[in-house]
């Protein structure tokens, strides 16, 4: 223990030495140089930071690496620095290159590549320590909302470093907030963002998510399912008859009705008068048996919970018995359109051909007839030279008797 006390003191002396001669023989203001060069870093508080000088071009100067306070981290590949977090990764004549493990606030700040030539020459990386902030609270105004409301909602993200960015989510939807940004004693920054919407029945059940942006961390956010409340939706379903509703037949309606919470109360009524007193009412469904005019009316099914009620009508209007039997088949008026066009093409097609034959038989008859005309030396020559005309009288010959 002795032996290794000493020569650490030894090599600090050493350097001690070393650096103050290589001092008095160059000048005192270090230069930035483009010969030296480092690189900036970003590491989150816990991992581990790699500080790296290079030289592009070095003709045996001796490289080191001092911290934010100018205390000597490493000289060439020697470490004054009692920090063993502090570890060696690569030395040669072009780069000096050390690790930081477990970086902590207390390393942030500029760290100095020294190059010493005359004069020194020296290059800086700046050392940022992120803080991931803590996992992201929402809280709710409400926990129970009924549709047309207003609400509100905060979503805090506690002890970041730098600041961390809130946005929120209602379903696939981005809604604005409203951030607020405090720093702490300890450098750390507090960011709360409030939320303020309107809901619909729509939104019951819509997740909103408070999503938090920080360099530090990735996909961080929290969510917060809505229950919205809301009155009764009323439909009134015709279970039968499918068609024309004719005297002596059965009606059956059913009523079909949603809510939150539940509708717990649903009634059939009948405007302006009485529900018929044979009539059966089961629930949400509505029996008449043996139609008659008489029954015709307007028939509403009201449906009712904590947020209010809500009803749909039906109109009824019993037709004769007969009504509809008599009635003429649908006919398809595609099909008959398609049968005409049809027809109509078939004789446009046949008129042409009919037109193109009587066409070229004429111009033959008239060919055939003008044969032999044009060597005539007169009319009559030309009529009897023609073809078809009487070239010879013995030809045909007329007895008279």
């Amino acid at each position: 223990m002795a032996n290794a006390g000493c020569c650490s003191l030894a090599t600090i002396l050493f350097l001690s030495i070393f650096q103050a001669a290589l001092l008095q023989g160059a000048a005192q203001i270090p230069v930035v140089s483009q010969n030296l060069v480092t690189d900036n870093v970003s590491v989150v508080e816990g991992e581990m930071a790699i500080i790296s000088c290079r030289v592009k071009d070095n003709d045996d100067s001796v490289i080191q690496l001092l911290n934010p306070n100018r205390q000597t981290i490493y000289f060439r590949d020697m470490r004054p620095l009692k920090d063993v977090r502090f570890q060696l990764v690569n030395f040669s004549d072009n780069e000096l290159r050390v690790s930081l493990s477990n970086v902590s606030l207390s390393d942030e700040g500029r760290y100095v590549c020294q190059l010493y030539t005359d004069p020194p020459q020296e290059a800086y990386a700046d050392i940022t320590v992120l803080v991931p902030p803590g996992s992201p609270i929402i809280d709710a105004r409400d926990e129970v909302l009924s549709e047309g409301n207003e609400t509100e909602m905060t979503c805090t993200a506690m002890s970041s470093k730098p600041a961390a960015t809130i946005r929120w989510m209602k379903g696939d939807k981005e809604l604005p907030g409203k951030p607020k940004v405090e720093l702490t004693y300890d450098r750390m920054y507090t960011v709360t963002s409030r939320l303020t919407f309107t809901v619909n029945k729509e939104d019951d059940g819509v997740p909103v998510v408070c999503i938090v942006d920080h360099p530090a961390v990735k996909d961080f956010q929290a969510q917060k399912y809505l229950e919205v409340q809301y009155k009764p939706e009323v439909k009134i379903m015709v279970e039968f008859p499918q068609g024309l509703t004719r005297e002596g037949e059965n009606l059956e309606l059913t009523c079909q009705a949603k809510g939150k919470p539940q509708p717990q109360r649903i009634n059939w009524v009948k405007v302006d008068d009485d529900v018929p007193s044979h009539a059966v009412i089961t629930g949400a469904d509505l029996y008449i048996e043996n139609l008659n005019k008489s029954y015709n009316g307007t028939y509403r099914c009201v449906a009712a919970n904590s947020l209010g009620e809500a009803y749909d009508d039906y109109i009824l209007y019993v037709y004769d018995s007969r009504a509809g039997e008599g009635a003429p088949r649908t006919v398809d008026h595609a099909v008959i359109g398609g049968v005409v066009a049809v027809v109509v093409f078939a004789m446009l097609c046949l008129l042409i051909v009919l037109g193109r034959y009587f066409a070229r038989h004429k111009g033959t008859y008239f060919t055939h007839e003008a044969k032999g005309a044009d060597d005539a030396a007169d009319a009559d020559t030309a009529i009897i030279n023609a073809e078809g005309g009487h070239t010879n009288s013995d030809e045909k010959k007329e007895y008279y008797i």
